[in-house]
């Protein structure tokens, strides 16, 4: 059964924006100040994590799940859930995918974002694939995602809901070595981007578990805000967060394109 995060509204109707990622904190690391400038412009936001950490080298699920309510008030989202997906085991599966699309037709967001498909740790790349599949597969009128028997899904909505496709999907490619589609000027957001990311205490305070892993406590800071300092540079920004999409961008008036040429 899915984790429901205590500072997120249990009657949460919909989203304009929803994050999917593999791991509580993997948002708040790679689109946390994305989701606070969408907020900020009273846009609904959402946060949709597969698993629950029970396989991670720090902390427990229970832990994660306290963290992540902590992180979700600090970044102004007013839903977050997660499924329970087997940690450190994620498949693209179409019981899986069947999952995600349950989510996304009650939320019915218009913008997507999930991992970039490619990653080091396999559960990211995976939730890239998956998520981009159950995209699909929402939208699909003849693909019933209730849970028979019972009439509701194991979300407890009923299998009423509509098929929905999002209107957009980009991906969060920070760790990633490509070049970004476009960059979020995260400036203004940046000191409650990282403040969330350190609400995960059992992952990131220093301690002996993990202590060859994890990047020490003291260094965190200048490493995450070095990394929005880049990707912030590249548009003519103080910090950014950078994404790829998968399509090309259309462009009306070409006086109004951002960022300086020379």
């Amino acid at each position: 059964m899915p984790d429901v995060a205590a500072d997120c509204r249990a009657d949460f109707e919909g989203a304009d924006v929803l994050a999917i990622a593999a791991h509580r904190d993997d948002v708040e690391q790679t689109c946390g100040g994305t989701l606070l400038r969408m907020a900020a412009r009273g846009l609904r936001t959402a946060i949709l994590d597969l698993t629950q950490g029970e396989a991670g080298t720090r902390g427990s699920a229970k832990e994660r799940a306290a963290e992540a309510a902590d992180a979700a008030k600090l970044l102004g989202v007013g839903w977050r859930q997660a499924l329970s997906l087997p940690d450190g085991a994620l498949q693209n599966t179409l019981e899986n995918r069947i999952e995600i699309a349950r989510v996304l037709r009650q939320l019915r967001p218009r913008v997507v974002i999930l991992p970039y498909w490619q990653a080091r740790h396999p559960d990211h790349a995976v939730a890239g694939t998956l998520g981009y599949d159950a995209c699909f597969l929402s939208g699909l009128a003849k693909v019933d995602t209730g849970v028979p028997g019972d009439g509701s899904s194991s979300l407890g909505w009923n299998t009423g809901a509509a098929p929905h496709r999002p209107f957009k999907i980009v991906y969060a490619s920070l760790y990633a070595d490509v070049r970004p589609s476009f960059i979020v000027d995260i400036t203004p957001f940046i000191e409650q981007r990282h403040q969330s990311l350190m609400a995960y205490r059992s992952q990131y305070a220093n301690q002996a578990a993990g202590g060859g892993l994890f990047v020490p406590e003291e260094e965190i800071r200048e490493r995450t805000f070095a990394e929005a300092r880049h990707y912030g540079l590249l548009a003519g920004v103080r910090y950014g967060e950078p994404f790829v999409q998968k399509e090309v961008g259309l462009v009306d008036d070409l006086t109004l394109l951002p960022v300086q040429s020379i």
